[in-house]
C-alpha cells in the first residue's frame, strides 16, 4: 500500500479527534456528571436538512426517538404501543379512519401550546414531502377540537405504526427552509447548538410533560468509524457506536454493550428476465442470470450463512433465511440446510447450467452465470457480505462481481443486478415494500421485481384485519414470497457500543432495534452510576 494513504488517514483521524477535543472544551474529556458526550448514529448520518421530521429526522423504520419532537404514540420495551401526545384513539371497523385525542397540556419550546391542528399539519406536510414515514394510504389528517382524524384511501390496519413515525412541528412557526436549523419541538430536549460536520448539542427541555431524563445536556459528535474508536481510546466520549470490526477490542474504563436487532441484511436477486423492459424512471428491469429460479435457489442453499456472519459481522449477528427477525410477531421458521455446495451444483445442473468450457463458471444457452452485487461503500459490513458471497459463489460455479459505490451509483442498477440491502421494521407493512407486485421497481420498493398475485392477495387480506390478528397473514405473505428466493437473506446485525463504566444505559429497558438502530429510545432511563467526580 502507498504510504501516502496511510499518512493521510492518520492525519485525518488526528484532525477529527482535535475537533472532538475542541467541542468538549479543550484537550480532555472533562464534563459534568449530568452531561453526556456521545458518538452514535441512531438517525443515520448528519441530517442534510437538519432536525426536521418533515424531511425524515427521527424516522428510520418504526419511529425512532426524535428527542426534539413529540410523537402521537411510542413503543415500549415489549414493542407495545403507548401514548405520547395521544390520550386515546379509536379505529373504524374498516380500518380507514383513525381518530386520536391529543393531550392539552403540551407546550412547544417557543411557549406556544401544541394542539390537534399542529398534529394534523405535521402529518399532511410529511405526506406532501414524502421523505420519512410511508403515508401513502393516508388521504389527509384533519383537526376537530382536540381530536385528529386520519382518513385513509384504503383499509390499512398497519397505519397505527405510522402514529409513532412523525415528529410534531408547530404549524404557525414552521418554515420548510429554516426549521431544521432552529427546530421548535415539545420533546425531552431542545437543540442548543449545531456545528455542521462536527457535533450537535441538546439541552433538557424544562417544560417537557413526560418522564424527565437524567442528563441535562447531550453532545453528539460526528466522527467516522476510525475516529470514533480513537475517541473511545482517548476517553473523550461516554458512549460510541463502533463497527463490528472493533467489537472484540478492550479499552480500559469502558465496557461493550451488545444489542440484538431486527435489522437484517440481504442481497436482492432480480426475479425477472431482461426483456428490455424499463421502469418508469428509465432503469433496466431484469437479469438473465438471476431471472432463472435455479440460480436463486442454488445461491440460497449453497452459501454458508454462519461462516459469512463470522467474517462480515465478526460473529455479532444471527443467521436469517427469510429476512424476518425472530423477535417479530410474524416471524416464521424456514430453516434449511445451507452451505450445501453439492446440492447447489445439482440444482444448477438439473436446470441446464453446466460448465462446458472448464473455466469454473456454469453457463446455459451461451449465457454465463455472472452478475454484479452492488453495495454502499460507506457500509463496511455490506462490502464484507458482497465479497464473502462472491467467494462462496465461486464454489458452486456462479461468478459474482462486488461493486461498491454511492447510492447514485447503485440506483441505475438496482432492478437489474444484486444489491446488498438493509431492512428492519416493527411495522409489517415492510413486507408490502419488499414483495408487492403492484409497487415492483418503483423507487426502492420490490427492487427484485417479484410478481406473485398470491402474495398481493395475502397483503390485502392482512391490511383489512386487526393488527394483532393480521400477523399470521403477514407471515403467510412473507413465506409465499420467499419461496421464490427473491433474496439471498444473510442475517440480522447486532449493534455494538463502547460505554463508559460509569454510565448505565439501562440495557434491560432498551427498545427493539430497527434498521438504523434506536439508541436514544430509552434515554429517559440512562443515568450516571458514579457521580462522585466529573468524568
Amino acid at each position: 500500500m502507498d504510504t501516502k494513504y496511510i499518512i493521510g488517514g492518520v492525519v485525518a483521524v488526528i484532525a477529527i479527534i482535535a475537533i472532538a477535543a475542541i467541542a468538549l472544551g479543550g484537550g480532555s474529556s472533562e464534563h459534568a456528571a449530568n452531561e453526556l458526550v456521545a458518538c452514535v448514529a441512531a438517525h443515520g448520518e448528519e441530517p442534510e436538512y437538519g432536525f426536521d421530521p418533515m424531511h425524515g429526522w427521527g424516522y428510520h423504520d418504526s419511529g425512532t426517538e426524535p428527542l426534539i419532537q413529540s410523537t402521537i404514540l411510542k413503543r415500549d420495551k415489549d414493542n407495545n404501543f403507548v401514548n405520547d401526545l395521544a390520550t386515546n384513539y379509536t379505529i373504524s371497523d374498516d380500518y380507514k379512519t383513525y381518530t386520536v385525542n391529543i393531550r392539552d397540556d403540551v407546550k412547544f419550546t417557543d411557549g406556544s401550546q401544541l394542539t390537534a391542528n399542529d398534529v394534523a399539519f405535521s402529518y399532511n406536510k410529511a405526506k406532501e414531502l414524502g421523505e420519512g414515514a410511508d403515508l401513502s394510504s393516508m388521504n389527509n389528517a384533519t383537526a376537530d377540537g382536540n381530536k385528529v382524524v386520519f382518513t385513509l384511501n384504503k383499509s390499512d390496519s398497519t397505519f397505527i405504526n405510522k402514529l409513532t413515525d412523525v415528529g410534531i412541528v408547530p404549524e404557525a412557526n414552521y418554515n420548510e427552509d429554516s426549521y431544521g436549523q432552529n427546530p421548535i419541538g415539545s420533546g425531552p430536549y431542545k437543540l442548543a447548538q449545531w456545528d455542521k460536520g462536527q457535533q450537535f448539542i441538546l439541552e433538557k427541555n424544562p417544560d417537557y410533560y413526560g418522564q424527565e431524563p437524567y442528563f441535562e445536556k447531550i453532545t453528539n459528535l460526528f466522527l467516522d468509524p476510525d475516529a470514533a474508536f480513537a475517541a473511545v481510546k482517548n476517553g473523550d466520549v461516554d458512549i460510541a457506536e463502533v463497527q463490528l470490526a472493533y467489537a472484540n477490542e478492550t479499552v480500559p474504563g469502558y465496557h461493550m454493550e451488545y444489542f440484538d436487532s431486527i435489522d437484517v441484511r440481504g442481497i436482492s436477486l432480480p426475479t425477472q428476465m431482461d426483456t428490455g423492459k424499463l421502469s418508469e424512471d428509465n432503469i433496466t428491469i431484469g437479469n438473465n442470470v438471476t431471472g432463472d429460479p435455479a440460480i436463486r435457489e442454488a445461491l440460497n442453499i449453497g452459501i454458508n450463512r454462519q461462516n459469512l456472519l463470522d467474517g462480515a459481522f465478526n460473529g455479532y449477528g444471527n443467521v436469517s433465511y427469510n429476512g424476518v427477525a425472530s423477535q417479530l410477531p410474524w416471524a416464521f421458521d424456514s430453516t434449511f440446510k445451507d452451505g450445501d455446495v453439492d446440492g447447489a451444483k445439482e440444482v444448477l445442473a438439473n436446470a441446464g447450467w453446466n460448465d462446458t468450457d472448464g473455466d469454473g463458471i456454469v453457463e446455459k444457452n451461451g449465457t454465463k452465470a455472472s452478475f454484479s452485487v452492488y453495495y454502499n461503500a460507506k457500509a463496511t459490513e455490506r462490502q464484507a457480505i458482497a465479497v464473502a458471497v462472491a467467494e462462496q459463489a465461486k464454489e458452486i460455479g456462479i461468478e459474482i462481481t462486488p461493486e461498491g459505490g454511492s447510492w447514485d451509483d447503485i440506483d441505475p442498477n438496482k432492478y437489474s443486478q444484486g444489491v446488498v440491502w438493509g431492512f428492519g421494521s416493527a411495522d409489517p407493512f415492510e413486507i408490502e415494500h419488499q414483495y408487492d407486485s403492484r409497487v415492483a421497481c418503483v423507487g426502492y420498493d420490490n427492487s427484485e421485481g417479484l410478481n406473485d398475485s398470491s402474495v398481493d392477495a395475502l397483503i390485502d387480506s392482512a391490511m383489512a384485519q386487526d393488527i394483532n390478528a393480521s400477523y399470521s397473514t403477514w407471515s403467510q405473505a412473507a413465506q409465499q414470497a420467499t419461496s421464490n428466493y427473491p433474496y439471498l437473506w444473510v442475517g440480522t446485525v447486532d449493534y455494538t457500543y463502547f460505554v463508559s463504566d460509569d454510565l448505565d444505559i439501562s440495557n434491560s429497558t432498551h427498545l427493539i432495534y430497527p434498521h438504523g438502530g434506536d439508541i436514544w429510545g430509552n434515554i429517559y432511563d440512562w443515568k450516571r452510576v458514579n457521580t462522585t467526580a466529573d468524568k
